[in-house]
């Protein structure tokens, strides 16, 4: 180990003893918003940590939010208040906090401007949990995309399709478009529309699908079953039917009906006319 020379000490003691004394006459000029700064700290991270907690609370507990809407809310809410106690504490010391906030602004946009595909999935997820168009387990289409909700998050919406595929849709892909939610009320009505022959009875048409309507039992009485004329087709006359069912009987109803009428018909003489053409040929004149 090498000793340092003699001569360097006093010059080296001096340095010492200089920084010294300028920290002690900074720390004396500086003391009181040193404490100033140490008390608002303290007050603040308590008040922090409190507010969060409770604005926690009550994002939780509230119906009308889903759990991960809460706590996105709850973060922000946190991190905001962290803002503020570190803002307050700058003050303190004088640091001038307006150029600190136009920087973390400037970044925030520049941030903002980066991802905005992926905010605005944010912004549309946030939208689609407070709004609640659809629910987990709901069936829904929505555009191209058809099938069962099996997970709402921030950023994608997971469905499961009728044929069994894994379908992963981004948010603003949803919230652009309009929603159809197939099972979100509890009734739902079938129509169901056959062509007659015109050389059949509209009358014994309309009995048999009303006979047809009432033998179901998952028909509901109230709406009542309408059968119609619907159009004067050039084959056929189209008779309609419309019934109200609970919506989970919706699909069995719809096959069921369809089903029966066809064979009813069949068995009361009823035809389902194929389109037809009546073409007639003119002779020429002489």
């Amino acid at each position: 180990m090498t000793s340092k020379p003699l001569s360097t000490l006093p010059t080296e003691l001096a340095t010492e003893l200089t920084f010294a004394a300028t920290a002690l006459g900074w720390l004396r000029e500086n003391l009181v918003h040193l404490a100033g700064a140490l008390v608002v700290l303290i007050i603040g991270v308590i008040a922090a940590r409190l507010l969060s907690r409770a604005a926690d609370k009550a994002l939780t507990r509230s119906e009308r939010l889903e759990p991960t809407v809460a706590k996105f809310l709850g973060n922000i809410i946190k991190y905001a208040l962290w803002a503020v106690v570190l803002v307050t504490v700058l003050t303190q010391f004088g640091v001038e906090t307006t150029s600190i906030i136009a920087a973390l602004g400037g970044l925030a946009l520049a941030v903002g401007l980066a991802l905005q595909g992926t905010l605005s999935n944010v912004a549309a997820g946030v939208m689609i949990l407070v709004q609640r168009p659809f629910r987990v387990g709901e069936t829904i289409s929505a555009g191209p995309v058809l099938g069962t909700v099996s997970g709402i998050g921030l950023f994608t919406t997971e469905m499961v399709q009728p044929d069994g595929l894994y379908v992963m849709v981004p948010n603003n892909e949803l919230w652009n478009k309009p929603i159809i939610n197939f099972t979100r009320l509890p009734t739902r009505r079938f129509e169901l529309q056959v062509g007659i022959s015109y050389a059949d009875s509209i009358q014994q048409a309309r009995e048999e699908l009303l006979a047809l309507a009432k033998a179901d039992a998952r028909v509901l009485e109230d709406p009542a079953p309408e059968v119609f004329v619907s159009a004067l087709a050039d084959s056929a006359v189209t008779v309609g039917m419309r019934v109200w069912c609970a919506t989970g009987d919706y699909l069995a109803v719809s096959w069921d009906l369809t089903e029966v009428a066809k064979l009813r018909f069949d068995e009361v003489g009823l035809t389902i006319p194929f389109p037809q053409r009546e073409v007639r040929t003119v002779a020429a004149a002489a």
